[in-house]
């Protein structure tokens, strides 16, 4: 199993963070995990398989966190074992990183989390790829001294930057695909997440909305100014998801909008 870079992306297709928001369960986490890699594997597109072992930044005090971060890593780690995928979690932390690392192949570092210097250099320091998601509050440019800060931890560390919009009053965001090409400059993959940009958060609810319907909108446009990677979550029935359903994907629209991007993919390389 070999993680995308800079140097073995080339001229072939995107590759693929996917997979539920969180691990709800063994089953799930195995159904969703199959699928994609039945698609993906069809199509020559790299796969990291995608699940938070925990979701520590919720809403509401009564919002699901997740099934116990022991059981959830251990799922983590059978379903990459099972089908010699790498996959990837969400740490909040630094005490985390060492824990998280033991289980999967890539540690990504929340939006929200994007400046925490200790957080960072903590996830250098296990020897995992880092994914950094850009804070909604960040320019791509911005986004270099992340960057930096896990070189200076790790500097053969392999570092991923991944787009999710910006803010844009209190309960929206909007992508600005500057930040792609910016990002890019510092010689790290780039990828966007075609989900959580299109969430509507801080709902007087306590749930967050979102818009799913442009989720193909997101990914055709992130592949055309030249995204290495995507990052969707999927769930067979995202209404009963217990974590973002309102913005994901289905999981049975994956393998056609998956065609259409390989699609925009070929006539732009």
């Amino acid at each position: 199993m070999q993680l995308p870079t800079v140097e073995n992306l080339g001229k072939g297709p995107f590759f693929l963070m996917a997979g539920s928001c969180a691990i709800e369960s063994r089953d799930l986490a195995f159904e969703i995990a199959e699928r994609i890699d039945v698609i993906t594997k069809s199509m020559g597109i790299p796969f990291i398989f995608k699940g938070s072992y925990r979701k520590a930044n919720r809403t509401k005090i009564d919002s699901f966190t997740g099934i116990g971060d022991i059981v959830a890593l251990e799922i983590l780690k059978e379903v990459g074992a099972h089908f010699d995928l790498p996959t990837v979690t969400d740490i909040h932390e630094s005490s985390e990183a060492a824990m998280a690392a033991a289980y999967v192949d890539v540690l990504q570092i929340p939006a929200f989390l994007c400046r925490q210097t200790d957080l960072l250099a903590a996830a250098a320091q296990t020897g995992k790829a880092v994914n950094i998601k850009k804070g909604q509050f960040m320019s791509g440019a911005s986004m270099k001294f992340a960057v930096e800060k896990v070189l200076h931890e790790n500097p053969a560390a392999q570092v991923y930057l991944t787009d999710r919009g910006n803010s844009f009053g209190y309960g929206d965001l909007v992508v600005d695909y500057r930040n792609l090409p910016e990002m890019a400059n510092f010689g790290v993959p780039v990828i966007m997440d075609c989900t959580h940009s299109l969430q509507r958060p801080n709902q007087g609810s306590g749930v967050t909305g979102g818009q799913p319907a442009l989720i193909e909108t997101i990914a055709k446009a992130a592949i055309a100014v030249g995204a290495d990677g995507l990052f969707i979550e999927t769930h067979p029935n995202p209404s009963v998801a217990k974590s973002d359903g309102a913005n994901m994907l289905p999981l049975d629209q994956l393998e056609g909008l998956l065609e259409k991007l390989l699609k925009v993919r070929e006539s732009i390389v």
